[in-house]
């Protein structure tokens, strides 16, 4: 009897969880409305209760070939912080002349519980959606949601049609919150041919289908009708419909209660990255009556192909609209460092980058010059060309940008990004990137760091190149500090920020004033700044130096007749940012980087030393990294030195636990402090 009762149980909570995954739109339930968290994850702001997607080709006489988005999502609600959710950005291409993508069919609904326990529907009407131009051809449909509270449920449904049929969105089964159902349906003709890679860290096994159909093909055929007399002669035309079978190639991918990937630690770099998903790219056509032809099947392939492209390769070659400006430019040099640091300056002084990232040109380099604006293609394919104009061993170098991942099989969607790249005499490689004002030879901005890069050669010919600097980033601190019998701490600190980490804050810091920069500065070092002073901000080869004057009544802790001191003030590390029990990720330091402190206390009179942290010397495994750390008692002086340095930019998920230990031991060593006793 027993046994039954468990069986009939199972039975029924089977059907109780088939039927309660049956979405259907605007059937929004009380007990999705009344949840107040997300069962397996209550941490979650918001969840993904339903998202599906179904992708299918469809033929039109006078469309030809579309690719077709349906799409269907339902989001929960459960905090404040979960409302950033509920707006929506959809992308779509619209070229001044040519074909549109277009989005349509938009039904999208906010559903809310009243104080009686009914549900009430805000529909979401025009004023709520949004066109916006983000550049030439591309443009944006954001939709916001009305009367947004903690609990509420939204829905939103659209069709996306696009005349690109090369172009299967990528798929996204991970986001930065749960999803609780999904379901997404990939159906291509047998005529294109997609190759389809897995990316990120959670995988879906799809179900493979093929489906016997067929296309109606009109074609117009003219006719000519002779009859007796003059004039007897009329031509028309008269419609032949052609059905061509054809099968259809389907992927389906479901999956439920699948976990957030988050990207609330930090070194992050891009979560979509390592978010797991599907990328679609067509590799051959296979038409009837037609060669098969086949694309990308390895890196040479792929960049044959880019380099081909009229918005790459020809690019390259067009010279006319700055021979004149480039001739006087280096009219008097003759040393080609010279002539490649006065042609990089040009372009990053004379055109500035638009903010959009692309392996293409959008408008050609030549109306980019003219505008003095651009897109990233634009800005280093030209500086390219006249470097080798100026006679310079410069070639293109294709990037993956940080959001694009990183490009592990020959894709063409793997590159979104190109930068330059010059190799001189000693075969030595030095690479330019001119959209970052700040940017230095071999210093490529943070977007453009990314592992390796491909180098194009003028035959199509590529090699891997690697992206990172062979320097370190640097900050070095130097604090010198007196302790005051009234017990106040007056210091000087003199920091010297270079390679990466100048480029860094220039970015950061060069457009805001001293006086917001000193009240930053107090704020995030709880101290009175009295002097403040920067120097080399403009000048490129030299490093960024900071000197402050300080005074801080903060600095130590007084009990009984002790002061307390940690050694290194206001650089104390007090907490691990490496809290995840595990992380799938690499954690992304950017550049391999290195932190040196000196410090320098002097005690105040009547007071001596009792005791001080011991000396600390730890390493990551592998040479990944290392922190040293040792506070020497001088009398009536203390001083420290430490240096943490990591070596690799990108430290794989395996080595997480023990950067995560490596960290938790530094923090605990910064945060011993120096005891001093009245004597």
């Amino acid at each position: 009897m027993m046994i039954k009762k468990i069986i009939f149980g199972l039975i029924l909570i089977s059907q109780v969880s088939f039927h309660a995954q049956n979405y259907e739109f605007g059937k929004v339930s009380k007990d999705e409305l009344q949840e107040e968290f997300y069962p397996l994850d209550s941490t979650a702001d918001a969840a993904y209760l339903y998202k599906k997607r179904k992708t299918y080709f469809n033929y039109g006489n006078n469309t030809g070939f579309e690719v077709i988005n349906e799409v269907y999502l339902r989001v929960k609600l459960y905090t404040k912080e979960g409302f950033d959710f509920a707006t929506f950005k959809l992308p779509y291409v619209r070229p001044e002349s040519g074909k549109s993508e277009r989005i349509s069919s938009i039904k999208a609904v906010t559903y809310n519980l009243n104080e009686k326990g009914k549900i009430v529907e805000d529909k979401v009407s025009k004023k709520y959606i949004f066109d916006e131009t983000t550049s030439k051809f591309r443009h944006v449909k954001r939709i916001t949601f009305p009367n947004l509270k903690e609990g509420s449920v939204i829905e939103l449904k659209y069709t996306m049609t696009s005349p690109y049929t090369e172009i299967v969105d990528d798929l996204q089964f991970q986001y930065g919150i749960p999803v609780k159902k999904l379901a997404i349906e990939v159906e291509t003709p047998e005529w294109l041919i997609f190759a389809k890679k897995n990316k990120g860290y959670y995988l879906i096994t799809p179900v493979e289908t093929v489906r016997n159909g067929s296309i109606t093909i009109r074609n117009k055929v003219r006719t000519i009708t002779r009859e007796a007399g003059p004039g007897g002669t009329t031509v028309g035309s008269t419609y032949d419909n052609n059905e061509i079978d054809m099968a259809f190639n389907s992927s389906t991918y479901k999956a439920e209660n699948i976990p957030a990937l988050k990207d609330n630690e930090p070194y992050v770099g891009s979560a979509y990255a390592y978010r797991g998903g599907v990328k679609y790219e067509l590799v051959g056509t296979k038409f009837p009556n037609s060669i098969p032809k086949s694309f990308s099947k390895s890196w040479d392939d792929v960049t044959k192909q880019i380099y081909k492209s009229d918005a790459f390769g020809k690019e390259l070659e067009k010279t006319n609209y700055y021979k004149k400006d480039i001739d006087a430019l280096i009219a008097n040099s003759n040393v080609n460092l010279e002539k490649l640091a006065m042609i990089f300056q040009y372009v990053k002084s004379n055109i500035k980058w638009n903010g959009y990232t692309s392996k293409y040109t959008n408008d050609g380099v030549r109306k980019a010059y003219l505008d003095k604006t651009g897109n990233s293609a634009e800005i280093n394919l030209m500086l390219t060309s006249m470097l080798r104009y100026a006679g310079l061993n410069a070639n293109p170098v294709l990037v993956s940008s940080k959001g694009n991942g990183v490009p592990l099989f020959p894709t063409i969607k793997g590159f979104d990004y190109v930068v330059s790249g010059i190799k001189l005499a000693d075969n030595s490689m030095v690479l330019l990137d001119a959209t970052e004002p700040y940017s230095m030879p071999n210093q490529l901005p943070a977007r453009a760091l990314n592992w390796n890069g491909r180098l194009v050669t003028k035959t199509g010919e590529s090699t891997w190149v690697n992206l990172n600097s062979s320097k370190h980033a640097a900050e070095e601190n130097m604090i010198m500090v007196k302790i005051s019998d009234e017990l106040e701490v007056t210091g000087f600190t003199r920091t010297i920020f270079d390679n990466f980490d100048a480029q860094r804050f220039r970015i950061r810091y060069n457009h805001i004033k001293d006086e917001d920069l000193i009240e930053r500065f107090e704020e995030n070092n709880n101290l009175e700044v009295d002097d403040f002073k920067l120097v080399n901000q403009g000048n490129l080869a030299k490093p960024v130096v900071r000197n402050v004057k300080f005074t801080s009544e903060d600095l130590l802790e007084t009990i009984g007749n002790k002061l307390y001191i940690e050694p290194s003030l206001f650089l104390t590390k007090r907490s691990n940012p490496f809290k995840l029990e595990e992380r799938k990720y690499p954690v992304d330091f950017t550049s391999a980087f290195k932190e040196t402190n000196k410090v320098t206390i002097q005690i105040p009179n009547g007071y001596a030393i009792e005791t001080v942290p011991e000396q600390l010397a730890i390493a990551l495994p592998d040479n990944l990294g290392f922190f040293k750390y040792q506070v020497i008692n001088g009398g009536n002086k203390i001083k420290l030195v430490s240096l943490l340095q990591v070596n690799s930019a990108m430290v794989p998920p395996q080595y997480y636990q023990a950067l995560k230990e490596f960290y938790s031991k530094l923090v605990k060593k910064e945060t011993e402090k120096i005891v001093l006793v009245k004597s």
